[in-house]
């Protein structure tokens, strides 16, 4: 076999192909256009163009497989195809996610059962929803006064719109009911509205999913100066006098292992790999996978029975269909949940099995939680046991709190109530998804404002006693969310980005 030639030296080294780690090649391709940038992902480039979502590809057995090669050590197995599977008490993972075979839970904890990743070029970006809000409330990072504009350009690189939806007419049905019964009370930007959406039409007209392929757009992807290793493990950071000075990579279809320098390393591997990777080099602050938090999800569904079948698109092929639905029930502190209210057709949780289904009529309702943070919730390695990729292996510590169990009892019955007021319930009993479900992983490398031990890096994502480290992904945001938080790590990516390309025109 071939062995592939990694460059021996760049001046920045990304890993990850996530859409953190892309919005730091978009940002340094835009600003520091003369920088060298290498990005390497362990897994596979499963779309044409990489990082591309999955869902768009139009051949269904295509999809398949490339949802298949992004599971890594769970290629092949069974993955959750209905809830019905999940609420059967199966351990299933979803299409392109894989689950850790071990140290998901520790006796007397809660654990995360169905914490999953992915492995693949784009990585979550290729099968996630795409849901882009903003936090609001204590979701957001005091000490960040410019995070409205890191806001809004994350929304740029990810391509973030509200009128997706704007031709069906019974998501703006479900936003009139909702907003009818629950805007009187609360500020303008917590009223009910549609979910901003990372969506975007290709040439042929079909609106479909953006993925890490929107975020590194054609400027990245037409930047002679970057490059995209895929198949390609980091196994560690490299040091040299206390600074970040390149990384150790084993190509994955040889097995030769080899060194790139670099004068900045970003690593972007996730919530739970990226601690790894850190603990793996060495590099060991005292929060490191500490304050690790999901979102609990509760979720619903209802039938708008006025839906009549010629008032909806059919979906045809890949992409979205226009006549389903997205709407949004923002997080306050009053109301501490999120709420994601989507029509089947867009939902990747269907809720129903009815026949015939009108198209836009069965409503999924979810209320994501925020977590009640703690130190004690934290990912731990070990150094005597490796994982499938040859990694020190995780154990997740993770316990909810009587907060947590009041918070979840509140969802329960508002999501009832919401159910109601959208129309007429499938069930009276919501359904609580197994922890680590949402995808949601946060805290795990948090971001502070000094080194006081509670936190990894600063408000630029530069590694506390490590120059030229930097981290990206959620595993930055250093508070307790219930929203999706893609659209904010994007945003503390780019503040990260731009401080490198500062220090490299230096």
């Amino acid at each position: 076999m071939t062995v592939r030639e990694y460059p021996e030296a760049v001046d920045v080294v990304i890993v990850g192909s996530g859409p953190s780690g892309a919005a730091y090649a978009r940002i340094l391709t835009e600003r520091a256009p003369q920088a060298t940038i290498a990005m390497f992902e362990v897994g596979p480039t499963v779309t044409d163009p990489p990082g591309a979502h999955v869902k768009n590809i139009e051949d269904p057995e295509a999809r398949a497989l490339a949802q298949e090669r992004s599971e890594g050590p769970g290629a092949g197995a069974a993955t959750v195809a209905n809830p019905g599977e999940v609420k059967a008490g199966y351990r299933r993972a979803r299409p392109g996610t894989f689950l850790l075979e071990d140290g998901y839970q520790v006796d007397g904890e809660d654990g995360l059962p169905v914490a999953a990743m992915s492995s693949n070029v784009g990585g979550m970006a290729a099968h996630w929803t795409g849901a882009c809000p903003r936090p609001g409330g204590s979701e957001r990072i005091a000490f960040l006064g410019d995070l409205d504009e890191l806001l809004a350009e994350g929304e740029r690189l990810l391509g973030v719109r509200t009128d997706a939806f704007a031709s069906s007419p019974m998501a703006e049905l479900v936003l009139q009911r909702l907003s009818t019964a629950l805007d009187e009370g609360r500020e303008p930007e917590a009223h009910v509205q549609r979910m901003p959406l990372a969506v975007h039409r290709r040439d042929d007209g079909r609106l479909v999913w953006s993925g890490s392929d929107v975020v590194l757009g054609d400027e990245t992807r037409g930047n002679p100066n970057f490059r995209l290793f895929d198949e390609s493990l980091v196994t560690r950071v490299l040091l040299e006098d206390g600074r970040a000075a390149g990384v150790e990579v084993r190509d994955q279809r040889s097995g030769e292992t080899s060194t790139v320098r670099a004068r900045f390393v970003v690593v972007a591997a996730d919530a739970l790999r990226t601690p790894q990777v850190l603990w793996a080099s060495g590099i060991r602050p005292a929060a490191l996978g500490r304050y690790l938090n999901d979102q609990t999800q509760i979720v619903f569904a209802s039938r708008i029975r006025e839906a009549k079948a010629a008032e909806s698109s059919e979906r045809t092929g890949a992409g979205l269909s226009e006549g389903s639905g997205v709407n949004w029930v923002p997080f306050t502190d009053d109301v501490p949940f999120h709420g994601q209210i989507m029509q089947l057709d867009a939902s990747p949780v269907p809720l129903a099995e009815d026949d015939p289904v009108v198209p836009g009529s069965i409503v999924g309702l979810g209320l994501f939680c925020a977590k009640d943070l703690q130190e004690s919730d934290r990912v731990e390695f070990d150094d005597e046991t490796r994982d499938f990729y040859g990694m020190p292996a995780m154990r997740i510590h993770y316990t909810l709190t009587e907060r947590d169990h009041e918070v979840q009892a509140r969802a329960r019955e508002e999501i009832v109530r919401l159910g109601r007021i959208v129309g007429e319930p499938l069930d009276e009993r919501p359904f609580t998804m197994p922890l680590g479900a949402s995808l949601h992983y946060q805290g795990s490398f948090r971001m502070g404002t000094t080194d006081d031990g509670t936190s990894v890096c600063d408000p630029d994502s530069q590694v506390w006693s490590t120059p030229c480290l930097y981290v990206a992904g959620n595993g930055v945001i250093p508070t307790a969310t219930a929203c999706n938080p893609t659209l904010t790590s994007v945003a503390l990516a780019v503040r990260g980005a731009r401080r490198i390309a500062s220090e490299l025109a230096s």
